[in-house]
């Protein structure tokens, strides 16, 4: 089979990252230190991937502009107090690992803070893999094209020939945003129902799932 993709842009809390849960837990005691009615879980879980400031904004109506700076401080507490122990998605890196060694381009479109990626592709060991990367703190954040219209000018790869990975529908969006090929993981942040009603080129329900269809398809 031809080759299909030369680019492959991966989001990485939910996709990469078995992140989801944490950010969740984060939010909601961020809100208990407020004194700030606690969202739901979905309502939680539905901003990630979204940039900081988006995602409190949405998850927390309540909370009022001169609260942000408190909440966001409080998020990043909770958040970075467990971090470390945070694990990549099994097979995950293998299936990087291999990307690589076919000759692609390999990219991050994420929601997190450049700091907060660089943090997290230090960890994980995973940064030398990657040939570019996107954070929420640099340009516009999903589902706006920005990130993967960047990527992929920087790149030198046109957007036929890329391939957009997320476990949200903003990722989704915004791969449709920059006429980009969408692929969804659904074990991640959004429920699968909503991620196929974005339709992705496919929805993988696990990592193994995720290495086959790229190995097939890529």
């Amino acid at each position: 089979m031809a080759e299909r993709f030369d680019l492959v842009v991966f989001d990485w809390d939910g996709t990469v990252l078995d992140s989801a849960s944490a950010i969740v837990r984060s939010i909601l005691a961020a809100c208990r230190d407020l004194g700030l009615p606690e969202p739901s879980e979905e309502r939680a879980r539905y901003v990630i991937g979204l940039g900081l400031g988006d995602a409190l904004r949405h998850a927390v109506p309540e909370l009022a502009e001169e609260q942000y700076p408190r909440m966001v401080e409080r998020y990043r507490h909770h958040y970075l107090a467990g971090d470390q122990d945070l694990t990549l998605f099994p097979g995950v890196a293998g299936t990087i690992e291999w990307l690589v060694g076919q000759g692609r381009y390999l990219a991050v479109a994420t929601g997190k803070s450049r700091n907060g990626l660089n943090r997290a592709l230090a960890h994980s060991g995973l940064g030398k893999f990657f040939h570019s990367t996107r954070c929420a703190d640099e340009c516009f954040s999903k589902p706006h094209p920005a990130m993967l219209e960047q990527l992929m000018e920087e790149l030198g790869v046109a957007p036929q020939r890329t391939l957009m990975i997320g476990d949200t529908t903003h990722d989704l969006q915004m791969a449709k945003n920059a006429g980009v090929a969408g692929l969804a993981v659904s074990f991640g942040a959004h429920p699968v129902e909503a991620l196929r009603a974005e339709s992705p080129l496919a929805c993988v329900d696990t990592p193994r799932e995720l290495d086959a269809w790229l190995r097939k398809n890529i």
